[in-house]
């Protein structure tokens, strides 16, 4: 089925992955406990979804993790920060790692591995082992779920049951 530029604008491009794959909510719901496990705070992990959404140039994730922080009581001084934490004084130490980690993991790096030892250890200087697990796997569940934004290209900013075409 094709489509035009008007519709690509208004409709994804896919139906509802869950409806299609409905195995993907026992993902999902699998994903979400083990992110919330409570060895790291939940913002962590929204501002760490909400840079991934930013590195790949998405829309949907982008506007997706900037609502469920704004909706977690995150400012908007924070927020908006995300693009440009490096130098925003409004980030914990531990937050840096934790986007510098992400950002490690997302951006090739022409000079060698991507993760390098100063950047674990400054991580594990920052985090205990459970909890930088939990840390990569809730830069694994951004990276899981991007293929469908990028791809399907779901609506930003409507209620779920709304993203998907028909």
């Amino acid at each position: 089925m094709s489509t035009t530029a008007s519709q690509q604008k208004t409709q994804s491009r896919l139906p509802n992955p869950a409806v299609l794959v409905p195995e993907l909510g026992e993902v999902s719901k699998a994903l979400f406990a083990a992110t919330g496990n409570g060895s790291i705070p939940r913002t962590t992990v929204g501002l760490v979804q909400l840079r991934a959404g930013q590195i790949l140039g998405n829309t949907y994730l982008t506007v997706l993790h900037s609502g469920n922080l704004r909706g977690a009581g995150e400012s908007e001084e924070r927020i908006t920060a995300v693009a440009s934490w490096r130098d925003a004084p409004c980030f914990t130490d531990a937050e840096r790692i934790a986007l510098a980690l992400l950002e490690a993991v997302l951006t090739a790096n022409p000079h060698g591995e991507r993760v390098g030892d100063d950047l674990y250890a400054a991580a594990s200087a920052h985090y205990d082992d459970r909890a930088l697990a939990t840390l990569i796997m809730a830069i694994g569940q951004v990276c899981f779920f991007a293929p469908l934004a990028l791809i399907g290209r779901p609506l930003p900013g409507v209620a779920p049951a709304e993203q998907w075409r028909d």
